[in-house]
C-alpha cells in the first residue's frame, strides 16, 4: 500500500467537498465510499463536520482570519507579560540608576551591564571577590 501525500484543504475546498459528501450521502452511498471517492479519512470527514457543517465559505474563511489575528493577539499579550515581569524584577531588585557625573562601577566598566565580562586588559573584578558589590 503506498502512503497518501499529505494535503492542506483551504476552508473553500473543505466546504465544497462537504456539500459534495452530504449529496452522495443523501443518494445512498456509505460514509466509508464517500470518503475514499473524496480522498479523505473517515475521521478527517467528522473533524471537519464538526468544525465547518453549516457554515458558508465566507464564514469559513472568516473564522479562519479570525483564528490567525487571535494567535497573533496571544503573542502579543505573551510578550507584554514578559515584559511586566521584567519590570517587576528590575522594580524590586537593587536597581541604581547612575548618575551623569558618576564613573561607571569597577565590575561593569565594560559597558554591557553583564556581571560577569570582563574590561579588555583586567585580570578580574577585585570588588566582585572581595564582597563589596553583589549582583543577582
Amino acid at each position: 500500500m503506498t502512503a497518501k501525500k499529505r494535503r492542506r484543504h483551504t476552508p473553500d475546498q473543505i466546504i465544497r467537498k462537504l456539500a459534495e459528501g452530504h449529496k452522495q450521502l443523501a443518494a445512498g452511498k456509505e460514509l466509508d465510499e464517500v470518503c475514499r471517492h473524496l480522498e479523505i479519512a473517515e475521521s478527517t470527514w467528522h473533524r471537519w463536520l464538526a468544525q465547518y457543517g453549516g457554515i458558508k465559505a465566507s464564514d469559513a474563511k472568516r473564522l479562519k482570519e479570525l483564528e490567525l489575528e487571535n494567535a497573533r493577539l496571544k503573542k502579543l499579550v505573551a510578550n507584554q507579560a514578559l515584559d511586566i515581569d521584567m519590570l517587576r524584577e528590575v522594580a524590586e531588585g537593587n536597581f541604581r540608576p547612575r548618575t551623569a557625573n558618576a564613573a561607571p562601577s569597577r565590575c561593569c566598566a565594560t559597558g554591557s551591564g553583564s556581571p560577569n565580562a570582563e574590561p579588555v586588559g583586567w585580570s578580574g573584578c577585585t570588588a566582585r571577590r572581595s564582597g563589596s558589590i553583589r549582583h543577582r
